[in-house]
């Protein structure tokens, strides 16, 4: 009668935490997105089960309108305030101080997002200013990383992070929104250009033209013609250079 198996003894000596529980209890201690192959190593269940109990939890936080959202982003999943209570979660986190990032360090960041993997030099020519600077700070808040090199300059070429993808709400740089709802049209981006060369504002014709004036033997035929002035967009003068912004 006592001849049970040792092995069932042992079995049932172990303790199997419930799936569901032992998950949000995880992903509530974590402060980076954990995949669902790790997150079933450690709660001991099926990689699927896994993956079918997160997406249920998912959809319950959803549905009961929760303060957090249980998001897929940068290959695992992680919690999120729903947005509607942003204000809220700044006041609380920020309380007073400021922790964004600079105007600078967005429009930076927005470079090396569509334009990776990409040399500091050409980040700096296509924003128009010098950007060590603003890289520095992104590199130092895991925002962008190393790339490699680039095969003929041999600078260093910079890309966006997980971290980045985390901070957005997306799993991957292809769900960045398309670029071209927001360019200019090439009209416009005509007339900006000639505005910027001293083009957009020729000289207007005289109403009348001057009765020729015969030209006295000791006069300078090629003198310039009294009251014109050079324009100031002339000759080729460089856009003053902007210095190293700082976030």
């Amino acid at each position: 009668m006592n001849d049970q198996p040792e092995t069932d003894v042992d079995t049932l000596a172990v303790a199997v935490a419930e799936l569901r529980p032992a998950l949000e209890a995880i992903l509530m201690v974590s402060d980076e997105a954990l995949d669902k192959v790790r997150l079933a190593s450690v709660v001991g269940h099926p990689v699927d089960d896994v993956e079918q109990a997160l997406q249920a939890l998912a959809a319950e936080y959803a549905e009961q309108g929760r303060g957090f959202d249980l998001r897929s982003v940068a290959g695992g999943w992680r919690f999120y305030s729903r947005p509607e209570y942003a204000g809220v979660v700044e006041s609380f986190v920020l309380d007073g101080q400021q922790a964004r990032l600079t105007q600078a360090a967005l429009e930076t960041l927005s470079v090396v997002a569509y334009k990776q993997p990409v040399s500091r030099a050409r980040v700096s020519a296509i924003r128009g200013v010098n950007v060590d600077g603003v890289m520095r700070t992104l590199l130092t808040r895991g925002l962008v990383e190393e790339a490699g090199h680039d095969e003929q300059s041999g600078a260093n070429l910079y890309r966006t992070t997980s971290y980045f993808l985390e901070r957005i709400g997306v799993t991957s740089i292809d769900e960045l929104p398309e670029l071209a709802p927001y360019l200019p049209d090439m009209d416009d981006l005509e007339d900006e250009l000639a505005s910027v060369a001293g083009l957009d504002a020729p000289e207007a014709a005289p109403a009348e033209a001057p009765a020729p004036v015969e030209a006295h033997p000791d006069s300078t035929a090629d003198a310039a013609p009294e009251g014109h002035h050079p324009s100031p967009h002339s000759g080729a003068g460089t856009e003053p250079h902007g210095g190293t912004d700082t976030a």
